[in-house]
């Protein structure tokens, strides 16, 4: 099952390639942790906790302290399947990272990422 070894990967090796596609893209880790931490309401020491204990991919959303419920409004494609109809919820939010990331290292504004109200 593709899903399960996504849930059980280790987030600690996950952060650094998500960090990585920013930067070679002249972004900055700062927007990369902003991110996370408007998805999934980790606080910046709670989020570098998370990287430095061993906590899989599913753990940290699952321990998640808020996901934003502006997280819906996410559109898009990731590795060609939409993102908004992902049935799955915890595969969902996960995807629901990567297209942000996808947009950060793309170029687009912060304040469009982070879905900010206009």
């Amino acid at each position: 099952m593709e899903n399960e070894k996504v849930y059980q990967m280790s987030f600690a090796k996950i952060y650094p390639l998500l960090v990585n596609k920013a930067v070679k893209k002249g972004r900055t880790k700062e927007e990369v942790d902003e991110i996370i931490q408007w998805l999934t309401g980790y606080s910046q020491q709670n989020l570098e906790a998370m990287i430095e204990n061993p906590v899989t991919y599913a753990e940290f959303f699952q321990n998640a302290p808020e996901l934003n419920e502006n997280r819906k409004l996410i559109k898009g494609t990731v590795c060609g399947v939409r993102v908004e109809n992902i049935e799955e919820p915890l595969m969902q939010d996960i995807r629901y990272l990567d297209k942000m990331i996808d947009e950060l290292a793309k170029g687009k504004a912060m304040d469009k990422i982070l879905r900010a109200k206009q």
